[in-house]
């Protein structure tokens, strides 16, 4: 029978916003932040912890609208990747008031974590992305549709499926991601969804989480804050993920050995951003490789973490 390790739940009221974290560990060991992904909750980080071998204090918040944390009061239902950095800075506030402390982030959450490394640069120790390496560059030509498309979305309400039982949850899971193990999933799916009055299971998410960003990706403005990260960082992709078809990276990547001369946009373009980077590819692995081969992933994060 699988065993999971057990995890403290604090909810905190930050930045005038109801925040639930989840932590594993003594907290008087050395901590490491985990922040999760787009549609996914702080749990998401389980398996992952339990194939860690160090003392570590391990904090992870849900993401607003996620989980157990509140959702935005907007009445445009938007989440804004500034707020997202806020509120960051505001669990590592309230964790690790004065010390650096290591972050660790997936997809969305990796995105997050590296922007705050470069806008902050004295709070963060070191730094882990997991398959979250920036979206594809858009041009500003494309903002005019973008702004559109968002003005057409928040006119039609956000929905998302619910569920008859919390198998058909698992389900869901596994359809998202064929090599999760069918016992993960089960465990998962208590933590991604929840029952509701009306007898069936809710996803743990604001529904407008669906809705498009009004605003273009600029990633010369993100390269410049890339540029800025002092802490030793570690990228971690994965041989089958999706992420690589619009990233450009393949499991032979390299880090550049030179800063410069890199075309705009390209893989070795962002790798080059930062001042010290390491970046490996874990195989048979998908997006969600904390939860393919948590086991790889924990051995890869606690080397560079030390």
């Amino acid at each position: 029978m699988t065993t999971f390790r057990p995890h403290t739940v604090y909810t905190l009221t930050l930045r005038d916003h109801c925040v639930q974290c989840r932590t594993w560990g003594d907290p008087a060991a050395p901590p490491v932040l985990m922040l999760h992904g787009w549609m996914d909750v702080a749990s998401s980080f389980q398996f992952l912890v339990d194939a860690m071998r160090s003392d570590r204090y391990v904090i992870a918040p849900d993401q607003r609208g996620y989980g157990g944390t509140e959702w935005t009061r907007e009445t445009a239902g938007g989440y804004w990747f500034a707020d997202y950095v806020a509120d960051l800075e505001a669990v590592i506030d309230h964790f690790s008031p004065t010390a650096p402390i290591d972050l660790v982030g997936h997809s969305l959450g990796g995105n997050v974590c590296s922007i705050y490394a470069g806008i902050r640069p004295d709070r963060v120790r070191r730094l882990v992305s997991l398959d979250g390496f920036g979206i594809p560059a858009s041009s500003a030509s494309k903002a005019p549709a973008q702004y559109r498309k968002w003005l057409d979305a928040i006119k039609v309400p956000s929905t998302l499926s619910t569920y008859e039982t919390l198998a058909k949850v698992a389900d869901r899971l596994q359809k998202n991601n064929a090599r999760l193990r069918r016992d993960r999933a089960e465990w998962l799916a208590a933590h991604w969804a929840a029952l509701h009055a009306d007898g069936r299971w809710h996803l743990q998410a604001d529904p407008a989480h669906k809705l498009p960003f009004p605003t273009t990706y600029r990633l010369d403005e993100v390269i410049a804050i890339w540029s800025e990260v002092t802490a030793p960082t570690l990228w971690i992709g994965a041989s089958e993920s999706e992420a690589k078809q619009w990233n450009g990276y393949t499991d032979d990547t390299v880090v550049p050995a030179s800063r410069e001369g890199h075309a705009v946009g390209t893989f070795a373009s962002r790798l080059a951003a930062f001042k010290d980077i390491q970046f490996t590819v874990v195989q048979g692995a998908g997006h969600m490789l904390h939860h393919d081969e948590p086991e790889a992933v924990a051995a890869l994060v606690e080397a560079h973490l030390g």
